[in-house]
């Protein structure tokens, strides 16, 4: 990952937060045909002083056969949005500015394995659905369906773990510019949608 200092984020718990927060992220398995990719959703597992991310893939997806070559990767692109230069007060001063892109993203790097245990399965269907489900008012249990019935669908998918060796982030949220320009920035970024707000609230958080 490129990060220039000003951008770089290695604090383990800020990163694991950010997966969490994320969850979907792109699987990268370099293998002897090539890159195989596959877009997944993650479960954060902390055991002991590790990081483990758990997912699952489709029997048909060739993914979980693929012989890795090389370290695996799971890539998570956080919110994300264009900056218009027309948010600095710079640019009434000089006008020397020009648009940037704003964004949030976490590599974890590390050792892929599969896991076909049912007990092993049925946990982590229960975490991914219980994550997602707990804000709602009235929370759907995967317990919610017939259990002849997830058993067969269970059968049809593989598990998934990434042991991660190292985890690199990179918060280009404009951090580096003048604090007018900040202040600026983190003002144009609330009125660019739901990733801009999300991306202000994060350029806020580093400026104390």
């Amino acid at each position: 990952m490129y990060k220039p200092a000003a951008f770089a984020e290695d604090r383990p718990d800020v990163l694991a937060r950010a997966m969490a927060d994320i969850q979907l992220a792109a699987l990268v398995t370099p293998s002897a045909d090539g890159l195989v990719i596959t877009h997944v959703p993650m479960v954060v597992r902390h055991l002991a002083d590790q990081i483990v991310l758990e997912t699952h893939v489709a029997r048909a997806n060739p993914h979980w056969r693929a012989e890795p070559v090389g370290v695996n990767a799971a890539i998570f692109q956080g919110p994300q949005s264009y900056v218009s230069p027309s948010w600095y007060p710079s640019k009434q001063e000089h006008g020397k500015v020009v648009p940037t892109w704003a964004y949030i993203a976490v590599h974890a790097h590390g050792t892929l394995e599969t896991c076909q245990d049912d007990d092993w399965l049925q946990q982590h269907l229960n975490a991914l659905t219980d994550a997602n489900e707990r804000d709602r008012d009235a929370p759907w249990h995967v317990s919610d369906a017939p259990d002849r019935f997830i058993g067969s669908l269970s059968r049809g998918i593989v598990g998934l773990r990434l042991v991660i060796d190292r985890l690199e982030g990179s918060w280009k949220i404009n951090q580096h510019k003048s604090d007018a320009d900040q202040i600026g920035t983190e003002a144009g970024l609330r009125s660019a949608g739901p990733d801009g707000a999300a991306l202000a609230a994060a350029l806020a958080q580093s400026r104390g």
